[in-house]
């Protein structure tokens, strides 16, 4: 029973961001978990687990229905364009369609978390995952380039802090690396052009903006959008550079 729960606890919440191929899935696996539970239960907990299974039932055959659509955003790539002073790309605006409470690790490869102010964002990243990724996220992972001479202590400080919300930071640094990529253990991944480092610097320390990245000017990029069940058709349709 308690499968069951967690199974369909799961297509909810994969049903309600839009992952209906996955959230079909856990809906059938739950329902078929529910069916067996019944053996060896009174009469009167069969009748209210059929009522259960039954709404699950109708439910699934809905989110069939959207899979057949292409209404399943894993299905779907996103491109976004940021332009030149744009405003409203905090890092929870854009990573928000990935972020759910089952994320267990965060990989990030990133040859520009370097500077002061770089590493200033890499933190306001990780305070976001800390906010919005619930309990399950044990692990983030950063791959990046060797840089200024203070970064090793800044990045042991966050570490440090980390620690403290039983998160391990793994950091790797590399001399080769030059692609910026996201990946999440939900499957979605995330690839911007300029990587984490796509804010302008703000004006001054008492401007609007400097708080609020959502408020903050950013410079031009392009980010992409897509969930890895969605990688090989990317990859043939991936456009010119």
């Amino acid at each position: 029973m308690d499968a069951a729960k967690d199974l369909l606890k799961r297509a909810v919440e994969l049903d309600n961001a839009q992952q209906y191929s996955q959230a079909l899935i856990c809906y059938e696996e739950g329902i078929q978990n529910l069916l067996r539970s019944m053996k060896g239960i009174s009469d009167s907990q069969q009748k209210e687990l059929r009522k259960k299974i039954e709404g699950y039932l109708e439910r699934a055959e809905e989110v069939k229905r959207q899979v057949k659509a292409g209404e399943d955003v894993s299905e779907k790539v996103q491109y976004i364009h940021i332009s030149d002073g744009a405003t409203g790309y905090s890092y929870v605006s854009l990573f928000n369609s990935c972020l759910d409470g089952n994320i267990e690790w965060v990989e990030i490869q990133d040859p520009y978390i370097r500077a002061k102010h770089q590493i200033h964002n890499f933190v306001r990243f990780c305070e976001m995952l800390v906010a919005h990724c619930g309990s399950k996220l044990k692990r983030i992972s950063l791959v990046t380039g060797i840089g200024d001479p203070e970064q090793g202590k800044h990045l042991s400080e966050l570490q440090e802090s980390l620690t403290h919300h039983n998160i391990t930071l793994s950091i790797t640094y590399s001399t080769t690396l030059h692609d910026r990529e996201i990946q999440f253990s939900n499957g979605w991944i995330v690839r911007i052009g300029r990587g984490l480092d796509y804010f302008q610097r703000p004006k001054g320390q008492f401007c609007i903006g400097f708080n609020d990245y959502n408020l903050r000017s950013c410079h031009e990029t392009t980010v992409e959008i897509y969930h890895k069940l969605n990688a090989k058709k990317l990859k043939e349709n991936e456009r010119p550079v």
